[in-house]
């Protein structure tokens, strides 16, 4: 098996491509080794002494450092920690409590919007850098997104946000006064 890595926007992340599907659908975003129960890949990961963050996508993993820790030390106990996951035939998560998008029933025009300029113009270019954003509500002019993987505590998500998404979604829906991060 052959593991590919890229480097992100984040210098504490870097993105691991396994050469297979992680994720059957949606993506999953563990922040602490407590959360990471339903994922025997995430749970593996954060034994790894350093990994303070795990970002399952359809075909990557990101994995986000701590400070004090170099890439050049961890970089091959991580890949040897997917290596041995992926040839155990475990699966990446037991359990379907993805972080997809919300269900579309019921939505609103404005928000029926947003979530489509968002799955088709932004989410694809953040997941070729190892991250996602995830539409969480809209309220009074103001859409509130998740960064999740590699976008997560990133130095450049804040213009990500503010340059990219929401002049953005202001060009194609004019309700929209402001983008602003959520946990």
């Amino acid at each position: 098996m052959f593991i590919q890595t890229e480097q992100t926007p984040n210098p504490a992340t870097l993105k691991f491509l396994p050469g297979r599907a992680v994720m059957e659908q949606g993506t999953a975003d563990f922040r602490s080794a407590e959360v990471a129960r339903r994922s025997p890949l995430a749970e593996r990961l954060f034994a790894v002494d350093g990994v303070e963050g795990v970002f399952l996508g359809a075909d990557f993993i990101t994995v986000t450092k701590t400070a004090e820790r170099d890439w050049q030390v961890l970089k091959p106990v991580i890949l040897g920690s997917i290596m041995e996951h992926f040839t155990s035939g475990a699966s990446a998560v037991t359990s379907d409590d993805t972080d997809a998008a919300s269900d579309a029933a019921g939505d609103d025009e404005v928000v029926t919007q947003i979530k489509e300029l968002l799955d088709t113009r932004v989410r694809p270019a953040v997941a070729q850098d190892g991250g996602d954003i995830v539409f969480r509500r809209y309220e009074d002019g103001v859409v509130y997104l998740r960064m999740q993987g590699s976008c997560s505590g990133c130095p450049s998500s804040a213009a990500t946000l503010k340059i990219g998404i929401e002049n953005m979604l202001k060009h194609f829906i004019p309700e929209i006064r402001e983008v602003r991060p959520v946990e």
